[in-house]
């Protein structure tokens, strides 16, 4: 087993396989699983600091890819589940992203409620193209902010 993970961690190695494992962790970062993406985007540009707008590239590209994921999935439990009991608080929340439409998706940035919250625009059928618009605006945005703040305003 242990010989298995050292060969994995020596593909996945930053910098010689770099983008593309940023791009797999930052899919991944994107679904309901709790992995972030940033410290493998902050690794790889503080190893290569001219990969900086691939990186940024990668990383939108993979963290909206997941997010579709996630609008797909709510899609799908939206369509198994036909009648789902609403607290107060749950239709108010449902009422005010409807209200929003995919414009909600431009929060798909924040931290713990940013992934589900594109599962629960597929759960309510936002349009899914201006939702993907939406969700890539935000990320790109959050990972461009993020990591000129690490990189070059509070540096390590």
């Amino acid at each position: 087993m242990q010989t298995w993970l050292d060969s994995v961690l020596v593909l996945l190695a930053l910098p010689q396989y770099g983008l593309s494992t940023l791009f797999i962790v930052s899919f991944i970062s994107a679904t309901l699983l709790p992995l972030g993406s940033e410290p493998v985007l902050f690794g790889l540009l503080r190893l290569n600091p001219g990969l900086f707008w691939s990186a940024m590239v990668v990383a939108t590209a993979g963290n909206t890819l997941g997010g579709m994921l996630d609008w797909w999935m709510g899609f799908g439990a939206h369509q198994v589940v036909d009648k789902y009991g609403h607290s107060k608080s749950h239709v108010k929340a449902l009422e005010w992203l409807e209200r929003l439409g995919p414009k909600a998706c431009l929060l798909s940035w924040l931290p713990i409620v940013g992934d589900p919250l594109c599962a629960v625009a597929g759960w309510l059928k936002l349009p899914f193209w201006p939702c993907v618009a939406y969700m890539l605006i935000g990320k790109f945005l959050r990972y461009v902010t993020m990591t000129v703040a690490l990189l070059w305003v509070w540096p390590a």
